[in-house]
């Protein structure tokens, strides 16, 4: 069983910074993938927009509104993904949900948090 975790949202002002980490507990599995999705205020899950994306060997893909904003990063290690957010902008208001593909010994497994808000506000 994983249960990924994530944590570090909160209420920043526009121009403002905030990372989020999110943890893959649990034990005897592989995490290939780890990407952040978001989803804005009144949409539904079928609306989750890719935010960033990253595989075990590093390789690291990003939504083209992000850009030059924000970094994904993870240790693999520890099962841990982070987004280091720069420069918010209000239009980044959004719940960000991690999401983990990978394997244990006998099945591939898809994954998701619960969700951290991110508002930027003044």
């Amino acid at each position: 069983q994983v249960e990924l975790v994530e944590s570090g949202g909160g209420l920043v002002q526009p121009g403002g910074s905030l990372r989020l980490t999110c943890a893959a507990l649990g034990s005897g599995f592989t995490i290939d993938y780890m990407g952040w999705f978001r989803r804005g205020p009144g949409k539904g899950p079928q609306d989750n927009e890719l935010v960033a994306e990253i595989v075990y060997g590093g390789d690291s893909n990003y939504a083209d509104a992000v850009k030059g904003r924000f970094t994904i990063f993870r240790e693999n290690a520890k099962n841990t993904v982070y987004l280091q957010m720069n420069n918010l902008k209000p239009e980044d208001t959004a719940v960000y949900y991690c999401n983990a593909l990978g394997e244990d010994a006998v099945r591939s497994f898809s994954y998701w948090g619960q969700g951290t808000q991110v508002t930027a506000s003044s």
